[in-house]
C-alpha cells in the first residue's frame, strides 16, 4: 500500500516543468522557439549553456528524489537484495517521475523527452539501476564526442541501459554463486540456512531488465523527430544554436 502512495508523488515530481517556468522568467515561452521542447538541451541552445545545467539539474533532482525517498522508506535502497515484487513497485516509482517529466498535465500532457529526469530516477534506484546508469552515462558522452549530437548520444544511452542491467546483475549473481560454492561448511547448516543462502543469489534482475527496456523504448520514441532530422542533417550539433528568442518586455504596473 506505501507503494501506491509513492507513485502519484513521484509523478508529480516529476510533471514540474523547470525548462518552462526557466524561460518565464525570462519573458519567454520556450515552446515557441528552438525545437519547442522543455527541456534542458532546447534551454541551453536558446538561452545558452548555464541554463542548460541548471535545468537539466532540476530535471535530475525531481526524477532522483521522489525515487530514492521511496526506497529509503520501503527498505530497498542500498541492496541489491529486494524481494522482486518490491523491486517491481521502486521501478513503477521511477518510471512514474519520467512519465511525469514527458506527459505533464500542467501543460496539456506534453513534455520533455525524459533524459534528464530519467538519469536522476536511475541514480535513485540505488544500487541497482544507478551502476547501469553511470554504463549508460558513459555511453552518452562517448556518442557525443563522436558525433556531437545530443539526442543521438541521449538514444545510444538509453539503448544501452537494457544491457547495462543485463551485464550487473549476471556479474553478481556469478559473484554470488561462487561464494557459495566456495563453503566448507554445508553439512552443518540447516536447511532454513541454506534455503537463505541461496535467495541472495538475486533473481530480481528481471523487473529492472524489464523497466529499463520500456525506458529506452519510450526515450527513443520522444526522440524520433530529432533522429529524422539526423538523417536528413538539419539536426544542430552540440555547441550550435537553432534560434535567438525575442524576450518580451516588462508591463508596466500601475
Amino acid at each position: 500500500m506505501n507503494w501506491l502512495l509513492f507513485i502519484p508523488i513521484a509523478f508529480v515530481s516529476g510533471s514540474i516543468p523547470f525548462g518552462f517556468l526557466i524561460g518565464k522568467l525570462k519573458g519567454v515561452d520556450i515552446r515557441e522557439h528552438g525545437s519547442g521542447n522543455i527541456g534542458a538541451t532546447n534551454l541551453g541552445r536558446v538561452f545558452g549553456r548555464p541554463y542548460f545545467f541548471l535545468c537539466f539539474f532540476l530535471d535530475m533532482l525531481k526524477g532522483l528524489i521522489p525515487t530514492a525517498i521511496a526506497g529509503q522508506v520501503m527498505g530497498t535502497l542500498g541492496t541489491l537484495q529486494a524481494e522482486t515484487g518490491d523491486a517491481f513497485w521502486w521501478m513503477g516509482v521511477m518510471f512514474a517521475t519520467v512519465l511525469g517529466h514527458m506527459f505533464t498535465p500542467w501543460l496539456g500532457f506534453k513534455g520533455g523527452k525524459g533524459v534528464a529526469t530519467g538519469l536522476g530516477a536511475l541514480v535513485g534506484v540505488f544500487p541497482a539501476m544507478t551502476l547501469p546508469a553511470a554504463g549508460a552515462l558513459l555511453v552518452y558522452i562517448m556518442v557525443l564526442m563522436l558525433w556531437r549530437y545530443v539526442s543521438l548520444g541521449s538514444c545510444s544511452a538509453a539503448a544501452s541501459l537494457p544491457l547495462w542491467v543485463w551485464i550487473i546483475f549476471a556479474q553478481y549473481q556469478t559473484l554470488m554463486e561462487r561464494k557459495l560454492s566456495t563453503r566448507t561448511d554445508w553439512e552443518r547448516l540447516t536447511i532454513d540456512q541454506v534455503e537463505q543462502l541461496k535467495a541472495d543469489i538475486p533473481n530480481f534482475g528481471i523487473p529492472f531488465f524489464i523497466v529499463a527496456l520500456i525506458l529506452a523504448i519510450l526515450v527513443i520514441y520522444k526522440h524520433r523527430t530529432n533522429l529524422s532530422r539526423i538523417a536528413r542533417g538539419e539536426e544542430p550539433k552540440l555547441g550550435e544554436s537553432r534560434a535567438t528568442p525575442q524576450t518580451s518586455q516588462p508591463e508596466a504596473t500601475s
